[in-house]
């Protein structure tokens, strides 16, 4: 269970799972707006990623099972805002693109925003992961009837909803699992272009066609999902913060 902290809420807490990613944290962390706090959930990184955001004021998350969506389940529970949001840990997508989606739903016109990643640059979205993702964007609009184009990682909702989804997915199929089981639940759903950037380092999900085919086979497994079956319990687990 996650320690809970005493100090005040933040505005906005920003999530963003961390593995072996010292390279890019100070770019990440000094784009987080102001009076926003940054959880960095290290996932078992070996490079001193977990000190470094420590050091340049970050709150860390310690989440020892591997897994994207262990990873950022670990943050949204340990998360104490009322609106949470989530950001790869590379640098390929600026936190501080998501000032608008927290204004979204903070006005009530969104329960769920999305940010559709648009490449800049060569490099920035391999062919292989480019095309797994435009699959599972059509499998998503035939299972749900939303109008996405993108299961990108850059996202905005408020905290207790997403908890109220059960999410279960602790691997790669997490962010479909999200933007599946609010669909079923009639959340509205917006999607925003944002810039997509060349990351930092290499990719730990779709960097290979292997990773890109087990990250598939993942969510593959969420879009079969029966969306009359309740949401699944399992055991309390959250990570560490400190």
């Amino acid at each position: 269970m996650a320690a809970v902290t005493t100090s005040p809420a933040p505005y906005v807490d920003v999530v963003l799972p961390c593995l072996n990613e010292a390279g890019a944290l100070p770019w990440v962390l000094a784009r987080i707006p102001d009076g926003w706090r940054p959880l960095v959930v290290d996932n078992g990184s070996t490079d001193g990623s977990a000190d470094l955001a420590r050091a340049l004021g970050a709150t860390v998350v310690t989440e020892p099972r591997r897994g994207f969506g262990a990873a950022c389940h670990a943050g949204l529970t340990a998360a104490t805002a009322d609106i949470v949001c989530f950001c790869d840990c590379d640098a390929s997508l600026d936190p501080a693109l998501l000032a608008p989606f927290v204004h979204e739903i903070r006005a009530g016109t969104a329960d769920l925003v999305l940010g559709r990643r648009r490449p800049q640059g060569r490099g920035a979205w391999p062919a292989h992961a480019r095309a797994g993702n435009l699959a599972l964007a059509r499998m998503l609009r035939r299972r749900t009837g939303l109008r996405l184009h993108d299961l990108g990682p850059l996202r905005a909702a408020r905290r207790e909803r997403l908890l109220a989804l059960g999410l279960t997915d602790r691997r790669s199929g997490y962010p479909l699992q999200m933007v599946v089981r609010a669909a079923d639940a009639g959340w509205r759903i917006t999607e925003h272009d944002v810039p997509y950037l060349p990351r930092t380092g290499d990719s730990k999900v779709t960097g290979t066609w292997r990773g890109t085919w087990h990250a598939v086979r993942d969510m593959r497994r969420v879009l079969a999902e029966d969306p009359a079956r309740p949401a699944p319990r399992e055991a309390a687990h959250g990570g560490n913060s400190r």
